[in-house]
């Protein structure tokens, strides 16, 4: 079957994308795939600092608040790939497994190792690096009486909107897992069924 101009639309403007993702990750065979493993995440982190660098310059080129691109531009980035790989996984498996593991376990990898290594890492590095001139201008002020004495440091994240977006995200998850239920106990399925019920 012969590509389309679609499809050559797409895979033009995929292949800066596709081609150093393809040099630097190894077969899976290599190691029962764990190398694999270890080059794809550290290619998605490098194409996620891409992603946020441009999203925060394109914000503030056009003066929007950082938390709005975030949710919207950011978190569409990293989505929208998601939604075709399950769609993709929905349509050729026969159980729809794929397409599952695929919503719940990309947004886990999102939240506790886009959020959590970062911060680890941050955490690592103010402990070592004790109170500098630029822990002290930024937290010095709130935090200093309790973490700034003899040149100790930790790592300090403002809460702002946080506990909101996690409990967003938390009641968005649940409510994905009792329709997922119900689903399977009417319907015998997650997916798939009745017009109604898809809508």
């Amino acid at each position: 079957e012969n590509a389309g101009i679609q499809d050559w639309l797409v895979h033009i403007i995929w292949v800066p994308w596709k081609v150093p993702l393809a040099i630097t990750t190894p077969p899976p065979g290599y190691l029962g795939g764990w190398v694999c493993f270890a080059a794809s995440l550290m290619g998605i982190g490098v194409l996620t600092v891409i992603i946020g660098d441009l999203a925060e310059l394109f914000g503030c080129a056009m003066g929007i608040n950082d938390s709005i691109t975030a949710i919207s531009l950011v978190a569409m980035g990293t989505s929208v790939p998601d939604l075709f790989a399950s769609r993709t996984a929905a349509k050729q498996d026969e159980y729809a497994d794929a397409s599952i593991v695929n919503v719940t376990g990309s947004n886990s990898v999102n939240v506790f190792l886009g959020i959590g290594l970062p911060w680890m890492w941050a955490s690592l590095y103010w402990g070592i690096m004790g109170a500098s001139p630029d822990w002290t201008r930024r937290y010095g002020a709130d935090f200093g009486a309790e973490w700034g004495q003899n040149g100790q440091a930790v790592f300090i994240v403002r809460s702002g909107n946080l506990f909101f977006s996690v409990i967003v995200f938390t009641v968005c998850a649940c409510i994905c897992l009792i329709m997922i239920g119900l689903r399977r106990y009417y319907y015998g399925g997650e997916l798939g069924g009745p017009s109604d019920p898809k809508a």
